[in-house]
């Protein structure tokens, strides 16, 4: 049985491989045999740039899932929101590996980012299951419409950063429908239109810094 400092201690140590471990995938990166698609500078670092975000947003799931985690008492909930972050946790892989091949950076506010995600999520837990579910849902959906966005901004030949993309793409896809089937409840249009407002502040600052 774990005592609270156990607990805590476990919590961190998650905090710290999200934001300075190097993440493991235990599937193959998709896309990793493919060969380099010939760039312009001003591609790579389009795409490098698109990685950078994509990283991030991986980086907010980690902290989203955590603090969900944390405020549920619904086993079954608990157990679908772990499965997702070890899914996450390869997205970051990917996309960490991806930045670094296109010779761009990671994001210097990270550490904002996840500190912010981890209160959202805890904050989306306390309300109760059915809307903790709801969160991931719509969470997950507007992820699945940003990269489908990003799909359409990437070069048309840069293979190996599509497949990246589309396979997060459907795995975020899956989160959603586990979510749906375990009970998630319909967000209101205004809580959709302030958790998209917020991720464009993200997407935005975190393509530049």
């Amino acid at each position: 049985m774990f005592s609270k400092i156990d607990k805590l201690i476990v919590e961190f140590d998650k905090v710290l491989r999200t934001l300075a471990a190097r993440p493991v995938s235990a599937r193959p990166v998709p896309g990793n045999a493919l060969a380099e698609a010939q760039l312009s500078d001003a591609e790579k670092r389009h795409a490098a740039a698109l990685m950078r975000v994509n990283h991030c947003g991986e980086v907010c799931a980690q902290a989203l899932y955590q603090g969900q985690a944390l405020s549920c008492d619904e086993p079954a909930v608990t157990q679908a929101l772990a499965r997702a972050a070890r899914e996450e946790t390869e997205h970051l892989a990917w996309t960490a590996q991806r930045v670094t091949e296109l010779g761009g950076r990671l994001s210097l506010l990270n550490p904002l980012w996840y500190a912010g995600s981890l209160a959202l999520g805890y904050a989306a837990g306390r309300f109760g299951t059915r809307w903790n579910l709801g969160f991931l849902v719509e969470t997950e959906h507007q992820v699945e419409a940003h990269l489908e966005g990003h799909l359409e901004r990437l070069a048309p030949q840069d293979a190996k950063t599509r497949a990246i993309v589309q396979q997060m793409k459907q795995d975020e896809s899956v989160h959603a429908r586990t979510a749906y089937s375990l009970g998630a409840a319909e967000l209101p249009e205004p809580v959709k239109r302030a958790m998209r407002a917020s991720a464009r502040v993200m997407t935005q600052a975190s393509y530049w810094v």
